[in-house]
């Protein structure tokens, strides 16, 4: 029966609204985005054609708000609902609340969600329908007394799910029975938090297996085919970061896993887009469970068949078959993709919140981008870190990977931390470029893929820094004639570590000098660790010359207090020293000034006393280091302003010299 969709209600947010919007608008079909407090300049609401206000910033009282969708469907007149992925996609009480108030809901039947998104039911329906199914444990006993008794026939290791939810909540490897208790009771509150439903099972766990899913497609009229495969085995804590379609398989394997994918999509009368995931060892396989929605990996599958899965579950959803047979598809080349979140690898993927400050995607053949963000989006921590996806497509996977990692370099995005730079090495590993990576890749490479900046990737991005600084302050301050000559200093902080970069300014143009590390006398630091001449090749970006001739480019930006600085491999967040300001701490005249705050605790000279360049005058102690401020040239000391104990201001002169006198004076 045709049901022609005319306004479509799209209930989710950021990427994924905004492609599910771009597809409608593409099909003639109007578009009605829904957003919190949070959201109200979003892209995803610019996008579509209506936008509904839902609640405030909690996803509780907004996204995953039943009745903020049907005011919002009652207000606009939609007749339509798409619920993307992630909140209430899954949600089999909100496909029923939306098909009983007359929408179209675009996505299996409640019914089916229902029994599929109970991973027992899920188990038992592929275990009826023939597919392989991973031993362990389901029962309606949820007692820790049960779960022990299970766990001593499963065998260790083994994996805790939430029987209700995916995405890696509940979910934890258990290697040791003295540990089921506390693992079980982490399961419990995870999957009552995210899912209402605290009811577990227990499966083994596999070891050295990969995460293989199947892509299908089915219509009012039971007609079933599947899209191939995806591989999505590049995860930390269960959650996806890299796939890919096809995967690195056997062709047999390949037909085995679409057949099973197939079968089970019959066996429960599956309509519109699904996937059904399972692990695979070797030749051997196992059902994992059914996600019945659009995954956040299907461009990977609409690259490398050329059909638009949107499309297509707008078409199943108005009551169209399936346009085509089996044997009418086949796989066009290879295409990989990559998740860019806001985290940060190095301290365990801890999600990372704030302004994007810069955003500007790459431009290059054979890659597409879907983002929900732009330069001044707000990154909170109400919703998913995930920013945007790239998606590479080649005539193999050796270009679908170059061309990916290439994007990931060109990719400039600052302000919140990334894992861009984990991303760029994963796609340079040996392990992931043979195609052998596992589920365990990342946590077993974690060090190798999240290795400490060198200290001369460092020291090259402060000064990248200090001279952009320096740029903005003389455009600021109108200094486009030339200024007289005079040093500056910056003290930035990465993390725990201190970096001065000390410059001198003359016809407007910063000249690096010396970069150095701490606190020591800066007259004593090593040079730049880059030759003398960089250019500007526009507003933030920066480029400096190598002393082996190479050239470097630098993405910067700033807020009133941080840094940001972006290179091909790797981002970097300096903090701008506590009350330190670089046009401040400078020679004048020839004295000596405090280049920061803090306790006087040595003066080396008197009044009269003849002094050489680079000798030392006073010791200040700030941040629990000491600092020699010594004689910016060879004079006369005519005045000590200060004496031990006192508190040297930033830019307060300490001692008076006379460059004037000559030695025979």
């Amino acid at each position: 029966m045709s049901r022609p969709i005319r306004k479509l209600l799209i209930a989710n947010r950021g990427e994924i609204a905004v492609r599910i919007a771009a597809t409608a608008h593409s099909m003639g079909i109007e578009t009605v985005a829904v957003f919190s407090d949070a959201d109200a300049n979003a892209l995803h609401v610019r996008g579509a054609d209506e936008a509904v206000h839902i609640g405030p910033a909690p996803s509780r009282e907004s996204y995953l708000s039943i009745p903020a969708y049907l005011r919002a469907a009652e207000l606009t007149g939609a007749d339509a609902v798409h619920p993307g992925y992630g909140f209430l996609a899954e949600n089999a009480e909100f496909c029923r609340a939306m098909t009983e108030a007359g929408l179209t809901f675009v996505g299996p039947t409640a019914d089916v969600i229902e029994r599929l998104g109970s991973k027992k039911e899920a188990k038992a329906i592929a275990a009826e329908a023939g597919v392989p199914t991973v031993p362990g444990y389901d029962g309606a006993d949820q007692s820790d007394e049960a779960f022990a008794a299970a766990a001593e026939t499963v065998g260790f290791p083994l994996l805790i799910k939430a029987s209700a939810g995916g995405g890696g909540k509940g979910m934890h490897v258990v290697r040791a029975a003295a540990d089921l208790a506390a693992d079980l009771a982490r399961a419990r509150r995870e999957a009552r938090g995210a899912f209402g439903d605290a009811t577990l099972l227990l499966e083994r766990y596999v070891e050295g297996a990969r995460h293989i899913e199947v892509q299908v497609l089915a219509d009012d009229a039971g007609n079933v085919a599947h899209l191939f495969e995806r591989e999505c085995s590049i995860q930390r804590r269960h959650q996806k970061i890299i796939e890919e379609a096809p995967a690195v398989i056997d062709p047999s394997l390949r037909a085995r896993l679409c057949d099973a994918g197939c079968a089970i999509a019959r066996a429960v009368g599956y309509r519109n887009a699904g996937t059904v995931e399972f692990i695979v060892k070797g030749a051997d396989f196992y059902f994992l469970e059914v996600n019945t929605r659009l995954q956040v990996e299907h461009r990977v599958t609409e690259a490398i068949t050329g059909i638009d899965l949107v499309q297509q579950q707008l078409r199943i959803a108005q009551g169209e078959p399936l346009a085509w047979q089996q044997s009418d598809l086949s796989i066009d080349g290879a295409a990989i993709e990559c998740r860019l979140y806001a985290e940060d690898p190095a301290a365990g993927y801890l999600p990372s919140t704030g302004r994007i400050q810069l955003y500007t995607p790459p431009d290059q053949a054979g890659l597409l981008i879907d983002s929900g963000v732009e330069a001044g989006s707000d990154v909170t921590v109400h919703y998913d870190p995930m920013l945007l996806k790239l998606v590479a497509h080649g005539d193999d996977r050796r270009i679908a990977i170059a061309r990916l990692r290439r994007a990931v370099a060109h990719l400039g995005l600052l302000g919140v931390t990334t894992n861009r730079a984990l991303i760029r090495r994963v796609l340079g590993h040996p392990t992931f470029a043979t195609g052998g990576a596992d589920t365990a890749f990342l946590p077993a490479c974690h060090a190798e893929l999240t290795p400490a900046p060198s200290h001369e990737e460092l020291d090259c991005a402060a000064l990248a820094a200090a001279l952009w600084l320096a740029r903005k302050r003389t455009q600021m301050n109108g200094e486009s004639s030339a200024p007289s000559p005079r040093r500056e200093f910056l003290l930035l902080e990465y993390g725990a570590e201190l970096i001065r970069v000390e410059f001198d300014i003359a016809l407007g143009q910063p000249t690096p000098c010396a970069v150095g590390r701490g606190m020591p006398d800066i007259r004593k630091t090593p040079a730049p660790p880059v030759a003398i001449r960089h250019e500007s090749t526009g507003p933030d970006t920066l480029r400096l010359r190598t002393p082996d001739g190479r050239t470097v480019s630098y993405r910067v930006t700033a807020t009133a207090d941080r840094v940001h600085v972006g290179t091909l491999d790797a981002d970097f967040t300096f903090k701008l020293a506590p009350r330190f300001d670089f046009a401040q701490a400078r020679d004048v005249d020839g004295n000596a000034v405090a280049p920061m705050p803090g306790a006087v605790i040595r003066v080396c000279v008197e009044v009269g006393e003849r002094v050489s360049e680079g000798a030392p005058l006073v010791v200040l102690e700030a941040m629990k280091m000491e600092h020699t401020v010594t004689a910016p040239a060879t004079g006369t000391v005519t005045a000590v302003t200060v004496a031990v104990g006192d508190q040297a201001a930033l830019g307060q002169t300490l001692v008076e010299l006379d460059l004037s006198a000559s030695p025979d004076d």
